[in-house]
This record gives C-alpha cells, sequence and structure tokens, in this order.
C-alpha cells in the first residue's frame, strides 16, 4: 500500500508542475502538451513505486521526496523532449498541415 501512496504523491507532483506550466505560459489549454506531461508523470509514479525500498512507514518527508521527484521528471522530461523538437513527448505530434479549403470552389449556404 506504501509503494502506491508514493507512486500516487509522485504522479500528483507531476500534474501539479504540469499545470503551473501551463498557468504561466498564459497560452491556450493543450491536451496534447498535458498528456505528454500526464504519461512522464505515469512514469515517474511507477519508477519512485518500484525503486523505493520501504524499511518502515512512509513518512511525510518520503512523500515530499515523491512529490519534488515527479514534478523534477516532468520538467527535466519536458526541457528535453522540448530541445529535441517534441514538447509532447511520449504522446506524438500532429505533423499533418490543416486542410485548406479550396478558394474555386464556391460555398454553400
Amino acid at each position: 500500500m506504501e509503494r502506491l501512496i508514493i507512486a500516487l504523491i509522485a504522479l500528483l507532483g507531476g500534474l501539479v508542475a504540469a499545470l503551473v506550466g501551463w498557468l504561466d505560459s498564459k497560452e491556450a489549454f493543450d491536451a496534447r502538451k498535458f498528456g505528454g506531461s500526464a504519461v512522464r508523470s505515469l512514469i515517474a509514479g511507477v519508477v519512485f513505486a518500484v525503486g523505493y525500498h520501504l524499511a518502515g512507514a512512509v513518512s511525510t518527508l518520503d512523500l515530499f521526496y515523491a512529490f519534488l521527484g515527479g514534478a523534477g521528471v516532468d520538467v527535466l522530461g519536458n526541457r528535453i523532449a522540448g530541445k529535441l523538437g517534441n514538447g509532447s513527448f511520449p504522446v506524438s505530434q500532429n505533423t499533418e498541415p490543416p486542410a485548406e479549403e479550396d478558394p474555386q470552389e464556391p460555398k454553400e449556404s
């Protein structure tokens, strides 16, 4: 049960970091970018849960470290993915250009 709590707190840390980053950007909400952060946070939660060896009960300090770790994984992953050209990694980037209307074709009213 302690590992589940650690995983959820790390996930929460990553999601909070993504939310604060979105609020700081003053852009419209982009579910694709937030989805990438959610996946990175989920990965961080799993890594923390698997790699965390609990010798005793979970303390507040353990939860704080998991929260900061989840936020850190999301922030670093976002920076690295942004430098590589896909800021929403591991969610794929939409590379198709938007469909344009043919100016020669009359519009129906």
